[in-house]
């Protein structure tokens, strides 16, 4: 896989920004749709040391690049970075996705929109009847989900994290809807929210285990978790084992991308039970009867 683009690229490319990025699955995403759609072009990665963010934003309209995901931990440094950034990035104080408009470096935000279309997609109607919802974790994905979940019309959001000055921050940031809780409130919490979301690494592939006792919850609970590797977290099996509505984290890192494609190629690509499935297989899993 390459891993940068030469100084003069012979095609529109775009790229991932973060350090480490070796691991990132963007190029897949992105190829794939260039190759769908017929178009010329090519998406790599390109590692930039922390120390070298700042610089790397302040050459981007004399580089080979058209645009740029932003992955950790880089996504506060390009928000700084930007001459414009629009309504959700602003709102987030991140940046992930970066593109040239008129010569002005342009900044936006799709983590919101990535983590809400995949409820869409998974759970249909999720918020037909919007109400409490617990976001587990106060870190910058907690900050998109918030974001996302009150544009919805959740609330209150019920934020627990481990230190709770965190969770306080999020409140002042977002408003009164916004309850800061440790995670010792959790067993009360639970029957009164129609929505659980797990934004923590815990589950994650190498972290410990997220273990919580789903058993006061409510029977029409939806259990979210953006962890996607492995694809059922521990979280997950849990609440289908207590018949509950889950959607994995897989489709918000797919459609988290869909903006970004538009924004540097001129086409709005499409998330499908493809491209799922090549992400899955170079995760080195077999998924049967689940679409994207």
């Amino acid at each position: 896989m390459t891993t940068s683009a030469s100084p003069t690229a012979a095609v529109p490319t775009a790229c991932v920004i973060g350090w480490p990025v070796k691991h990132s699955r963007s190029p897949i995403i992105h190829r794939h749709w260039l190759s769908e759609l017929g178009l010329a072009g090519d998406y790599v990665r390109h590692p930039v040391e922390p120390e070298q963010a700042a610089a790397f934003f302040a050459g981007f309209a004399t580089g080979p690049f058209v645009g740029c995901n932003v992955t950790v931990p880089h996504k506060e440094v390009a928000f700084a970075a930007v001459d414009h950034a629009d309504a959700v990035a602003t709102a987030l104080g991140a940046v992930n996705t970066v593109w040239l408009e008129d010569g002005r470096l342009m900044g936006s935000n799709t983590d919101a929109e990535g983590f809400i279309a995949n409820l869409d997609h998974g759970a249909p109607g999720f918020d037909a009847n919007p109400g409490a919802a617990i976001v587990l974790g106060a870190g910058g994905a907690a900050r998109a989900v918030i974001w996302a979940l009150q544009a919805r019309g959740f609330a209150p959001i019920h934020v627990i994290n481990r230190t709770r000055d965190r969770a306080e921050a999020m409140a002042e940031r977002f408003g009164s809807d916004i309850h800061p809780a440790g995670w010792e409130d959790l067993p009360a919490l639970l029957p009164q929210a129609s929505l659980l979301v797990n934004t923590t690494s815990l589950g994650m592939e190498g972290q410990p285990p997220l273990v919580i006792d789903l058993a006061a919850a409510r029977d029409d609970l939806l259990v979210t978790d953006i962890v996607y590797i492995p694809l059922e977290t521990p979280l997950l099996k849990v609440a289908r084992s207590r018949s509950l509505k889950t959607v994995d984290g897989l489709g918000m890192l797919l459609h988290q991308a869909v903006p970004g494609f538009e924004r540097w190629f001129g086409r709005r690509p499409v998330v499908t039970p493809e491209l799922r499935r090549l992400i899955l297989a170079d995760m080195g899993v077999t998924e049967t009867g689940v679409a994207a």
